[in-house]
């Protein structure tokens, strides 16, 4: 697609607001076209939640996204959509209790309605996934239940002709304590640039030592926004150097070394393109094991950002399970700057 060309695409803007903000927002009918809850309540058919304890001091908050175009709403088999014909946001949420079936099977399925849900709205490129899986590293029968997750989440891609390696979207998966499979995603129109880490292994080239079928995901996306703007997605970003964890059982050194994972992304992310993101001016959700650590966290990321760093006065803080039981703390990230993909 040509400059011009991209100039005509209409604008998607991201801000992370607190709930008030937010609901004040679809008060005086600026009615956003989505948004990402964290701790909100369940009842906003724009904002679907996340349903995990909040530990950030500013309480519940979200990511509200608005679009210039006319918003029209779907359903496509369990997946529930708005776009407004250029950009797709939706949600999909499926209890194991009332479904009856396993992780493997609820996740392709859920993942096959994602797709007809993309074909539906007429945006076929994914650009940001989040998943969260009850007890995600509980045992399903033999197999962890992040693992079977991953079984059920690359044949969907497979059967639906979806990049499921070199190509996949940004994506993050964490464990919440109770609930249902959430899964949100957003698309579009145009395919973004998948971006990963030098210093990992690509996780769908995981060995198989992590399971029979590898996590489904790049390390980053790029994606032009319209209006000159490109985003950054930074996927869940942990202590894993090649595929290995690294700093059993010392959470400030995890997050530290989740720091400098972050900063190669953000440099290989810079590289590929003439819009600028750093370190310091993300916004991030961070997700924590234990709380008790919420605070050792923090303060790792004032010591190596300052205090008034956007990062750190923005950073939503979530309790979660990460996605292998070693890992104590995962970051991810989103940010938006001026400026245009390289070829």
């Amino acid at each position: 697609m040509s400059a011009r060309e991209l100039l005509k695409v209409p604008p998607l803007r991201v801000e992370r607001l607190t709930l008030p903000q937010g609901l004040a927002m679809a008060a005086d009918g600026r009615s956003p076209f989505g948004g990402l809850g964290y701790g909100t309540p369940d009842n906003l058919a724009w904002m679907p939640t996340v349903n995990a304890q909040v530990l950030s001091a500013g309480g519940p908050m979200a990511d509200v996204w608005q679009a210039s175009g006319e918003i029209r709403s779907g359903t496509t088999g369990v997946a529930r959509w708005r776009t407004d014909g250029h950009w797709v946001l939706g949600a999909i949420d499926l209890d194991e209790a009332v479904e009856q079936q396993g992780v493997a099977k609820l996740a392709e399925r859920a993942y096959a309605d994602l797709f007809r849900a993309l074909a539906d709205s007429g945006c076929p490129h994914l650009l940001r996934i989040w998943n969260y899986l009850p007890q995600i590293n509980g045992d399903g029968g033999g197999l962890e239940r992040y693992r079977q997750f991953n079984i059920g989440r690359q044949q969907a891609f497979l059967d639906a002709g979806q990049a499921a390696f070199d190509g996949a979207p940004a994506a993050c998966a964490l464990g919440i304590r109770q609930g249902s499979l959430c899964i949100r995603f957003l698309a579009g129109q145009i395919a973004p640039l998948p971006v990963e880490n030098p210093r990992q292994v690509s996780a769908y080239r995981y060995p198989e030592t992590y399971g029979p079928r590898s996590p489904t995901f790049s390390r980053a996306a790029l994606a032009e926004l319209g209006g000159g703007d490109v985003a950054l997605f930074i996927s869940g970003t942990a202590s894993i150097i090649g595929h290995e964890t690294v700093h059993l059982g010392d959470v400030r050194a995890q997050t530290a070394e989740t720091l400098r994972n972050l900063t190669a992304v953000i440099d290989t992310a810079n590289a590929r393109t003439s819009a600028r993101f750093a370190l310091p001016t993300l916004e991030a959700v961070v997700y924590v094991r234990h709380v008790a650590d919420a605070p050792v966290v923090r303060q790792v990321l004032v010591d190596a950002l300052g205090a008034d760093a956007p990062t750190v006065r923005q950073a939503v803080y979530l309790e979660a399970d990460i996605c292998r039981q070693d890992l104590l703390v995962e970051i991810e990230a989103h940010a938006v700057a001026p400026g245009a993909l390289r070829a």
